[in-house]
């Protein structure tokens, strides 16, 4: 987890959740996924030691727990499947068939910090 219920009171103003660890972990676990090709230092347990990497981190965290909320709290993924879909002339309805969540939605706030960090898109020098 990369950040704490008290980091995530202080980035949203708001008092943390009765179930922010729930909601701090599965974000973490987002937040994961977007640097699946980042390269940074971490040590023994993964976990990165550059202060200033450790801050982004728990600042992506919390800003894709508040992302979550402002979608409806949906944290599993479901929400993203399209019921129905217009786009000019084009129109889809229904439920997407395959696999649940193969893309991991991250919020633009988390996207945005991560991005400013170097994180995003993940190089190999």
């Amino acid at each position: 987890m990369y950040a704490t219920s008290e980091q995530l009171a202080e980035y949203t103003g708001q008092p943390a959740p009765a179930d922010a660890v729930r909601l701090l972990t599965r974000a973490s676990e987002d937040v994961d996924d977007a640097l699946l090709t980042a390269v940074y230092q971490t040590d023994a347990d993964g976990m990165p030691t550059d202060p200033a990497i450790v801050a982004v981190l728990a600042a992506a965290t919390c800003a894709q727990v508040e992302y979550v909320a402002a979608q409806g709290g949906d944290d599993t993924g479901a929400a993203g499947q399209w019921d129905s879909v217009s786009i000019g002339p084009v129109s889809m309805s229904g439920r997407k068939g395959g696999p649940v969540g193969v893309a991991v939605d991250v919020g633009p706030r988390a996207q945005r910090a991560l991005a400013r960090a170097g994180l995003l898109p993940g190089v190999i020098w």
